[in-house]
């Protein structure tokens, strides 16, 4: 009998947009939004964050090669939501609003992000 393969939907605590702090790795301390969420991997594209360079071979010929520069993934775990208000990172809980919607919160500022 074939076994039946079941995708597991993976929740992340940040989404696109949003404004993070890189809280370990080489990129500590750097701040950034996220351009792309990558939720099978558990993995973030963050805006100019674990920065690699690609060399790129010449396509035509008489054509020159070329270094491109490119945002590499960072697991989401080594990111904190940033508050720009406060200049601070904080851990996120949920909340719910006065008309019953469930929203995102910082921790220690009390900011709602959604």
């Amino acid at each position: 009998m074939a076994q039946k393969t079941t995708s597991k939907r993976h929740n992340m605590h940040v989404k696109k947009g949003d404004n993070v702090q890189v809280i370990s790795g080489r990129d500590k301390g750097k701040v950034g939004e996220i351009l792309q969420v990558l939720p099978k991997s558990s993995k973030v594209v963050v805006k100019g964050v674990n920065i690699r360079t690609k060399h790129v071979k010449p396509q035509q010929e008489g054509e020159s090669g070329q270094i491109s520069t490119f945002e590499a993934p960072v697991h989401s775990s080594n990111v904190m939501l940033y508050s720009e208000k406060e200049k601070v990172a904080s851990r996120v809980c949920y909340t719910f609003t006065d008309d019953g919607k469930k929203v995102r919160m910082l921790k220690k500022t009390g900011e709602i992000i959604d």
